[in-house]
């Protein structure tokens, strides 16, 4: 794809996502979403991907939908319509948490609304303390309940706390999400690209097919029925990834104290 509004690198197996649209806080306009949903579904077949790093450009992370492009756009949508164009936007989150590589979201500056709903779908995320993050759509006439929001916040920092911010689109400045585990850690702005590369030399010390396998297992441990259903989920993965070439060569680089060289 002819990418206009992201900048998309790939450095070996790790994928660098950057929001490009500086001058408007990376806000989401039509071409981004397009740009970001296609790049997220697509990444689903990709093994020569296996980390992806997402993170904006300038002094915000994204400040959430173009509303100076949806004002400028405003002419009447049938509900149809309206919906289509919800689902778009609702696809991305979709695509990250069904796309198998982990996903890191280096947060600097605004993560309002869309930008938001981001963040919560990566895998991990790490704030600088310029980070504020909310769930802006209440602020403007919508409902807080948007592009997943309402089943990430919840089950990452209980329900008392979501509906809190929910409910007041209140900003949750970095030392507020650190405490609440919504984010792993606080780094200076000048450090965080450093900080995204150790999360992503640790990664890929995991077998491609044992890094895949448990960002699928958590996802799905998180909404599983029982203890038992999870338990059947990891035997499963544990006998997979034992059976897998590249076992022999993680334990191998393990007990050689060395870097794993996988096939």
């Amino acid at each position: 794809m002819d990418y206009q509004t992201i900048d998309v690198r790939q450095e070996g197996e790790t994928l660098w996502v950057t929001l490009n649209r500086p001058d408007q806080l990376n806000a989401m306009n039509r071409r981004l979403v397009e740009e970001v949903r296609t790049l997220f579904v697509d990444l689903y077949w990709r093994r020569d991907v296996r980390v992806v790093v997402l993170t904006g450009a300038g002094r915000a992370f994204c400040a959430g939908l173009d509303l100076k492009e949806r004002h400028d756009n405003a002419a009447p949508r049938t509900v149809g319509q309206g919906l289509d164009s919800q689902r778009s936007i609702a696809e991305i989150v979709i695509a990250m948490r069904r796309c198998p590589q982990p996903i890191i979201a280096l947060v600097n500056g605004a993560a309002s609304g869309g930008g938001f709903a981001l963040a919560l779908a990566a895998d991990v995320r790490v704030a600088t303390p310029l980070t504020r993050m909310n769930a802006a759509f209440i602020r403007i006439g919508l409902s807080a309940c948007d592009i997943g929001v309402s089943y990430f916040l919840p089950r990452m920092v209980g329900a008392s706390v979501a509906a809190e911010f929910m409910l007041t689109g209140r900003f949750i400045d970095a030392q507020r999400a650190l405490g609440l585990g919504l984010v792993s850690a606080i780094v200076e702005p000048d450090a965080l690209e450093t900080e995204g590369r150790a999360l992503v030399k640790d990664m890929l010390h995991a077998t491609p097919l044992g890094l895949r396998l448990t960002k699928e297992a958590l996802n799905h441990a998180i909404d599983a029925g029982s203890l038992e259903a999870v338990i059947a989920m990891e035997d499963r993965n544990q006998i997979l990834s034992s059976r897998d070439d590249n076992f022999k060569e993680g334990v191998a680089a393990f007990l050689e104290k060395r870097e794993p060289n996988y096939q």
